[in-house]
């Protein structure tokens, strides 16, 4: 397997993530609640996203925990989407832009369930 090293690697990391996202009973529901079956333009705003966290190529603008804030999360979703991003990096990835893409999922993660109260 490869590193994440190119916008494709990008794409098939997000790609990949929401196609498992979208079959999953905790969360997809979430998603779909926002998306409403036009999934395209999420996934490009992830693809730019990811693309800038871990590429650092200066696409992505806007701030991702204010596009959280109002939704009705839990800690359990929270586990599911770490879990689920990180089942994905490894499924088609690894070196050291995986992991940091793992660490980076996990941190964000953990700092939006404080921002929003769920941890202490």
């Amino acid at each position: 397997m490869n590193d994440i090293t190119t916008q494709e690697d990008i794409a098939v990391l997000v790609h990949s993530f929401y196609a498992t996202v979208r079959e999953d009973q905790l969360i997809g529901p979430v998603f779909e609640n926002i998306v409403k079956g036009n999934w395209e333009p999420h996934l490009e705003k992830m693809c730019s996203f990811w693309g800038t966290v871990l590429l650092n190529e200066k696409g992505y603008q806007g701030s991702p925990f204010n596009a959280h804030k109002p939704l009705p999360l839990t800690t359990a979703h929270f586990e599911r989407w770490i879990a689920l991003f990180h089942q994905t990096i490894d499924q088609n990835f690894e070196g050291p832009t995986a992991l940091d893409a793992k660490n980076r999922a996990t941190q964000m993660g953990l700092i939006f369930q404080y921002k929003l109260g769920l941890k202490n």
